[in-house]
């Protein structure tokens, strides 16, 4: 099945895609607030080739060309957790926000989501701020909840996160 918006088509990943993964997954930049390292070419063909059996994907394409995605989990019987990624080249165009909404409005239309949420760290401006222009809210500040990496001692190193959510009848409500 595939949503398509004014300018996108989110579509299933394809086992082909690990060639439009590695142009963004490649890049330190779009990696550096996700919880994993960049991606080799080897890593991108595998991760395409799981994300083409996993749901909860979507591949963003902008005329053919995969351009980030999106990624949609029902986490219990009424809520969702949403979260993306973008090419370097294809962010600060809109395209995260256009994409976001038309997941969102999959999850609350035709997934009966009553919540939707999602996490970022602090320090991911554009990322929270795209959050604020979906219309979600700040739920919360969770100090040091979470770590990916660790230094040299094999202390952790935590990382804050911010929780960002809105309902069902605050994304219907009409803007303005």
């Amino acid at each position: 099945m595939e949503i398509k918006t004014r300018r996108l088509v989110l579509r299933p990943f394809e086992e082909t895609d690990g060639e439009g993964l590695f142009s963004y997954l490649s890049d330190p930049e779009v990696t550096k607030f996700e919880p994993y390292a960049p991606f080799t070419r080897g890593e991108c063909e595998r991760e395409a080739a799981r994300r083409a059996q996993d749901p909860r994907f979507w591949a963003v394409t902008l005329e053919g060309v995969l351009t980030g995605n999106i990624y949609l989990e029902q986490v219990n019987e009424y809520t969702f957790e949403i979260g993306w990624v973008f090419a370097r080249a294809h962010q600060h165009k809109g395209y995260a926000q256009e994409a976001a909404r038309a997941a969102m409005d999959r999850a609350f239309h035709a997934l009966g989501a009553w919540r939707v949420f999602a996490l970022c760290d602090p320090q991911n401006a554009p990322s929270w701020r795209l959050c604020e222009r979906l219309g979600m809210r700040r739920e919360g500040w969770m100090r040091k909840n979470v770590y990916f990496d660790t230094d040299d001692a094999g202390r952790p190193l935590w990382k804050d996160t911010y929780q960002y959510a809105i309902l069902r009848e605050e994304f219907e409500r009409p803007e303005g």
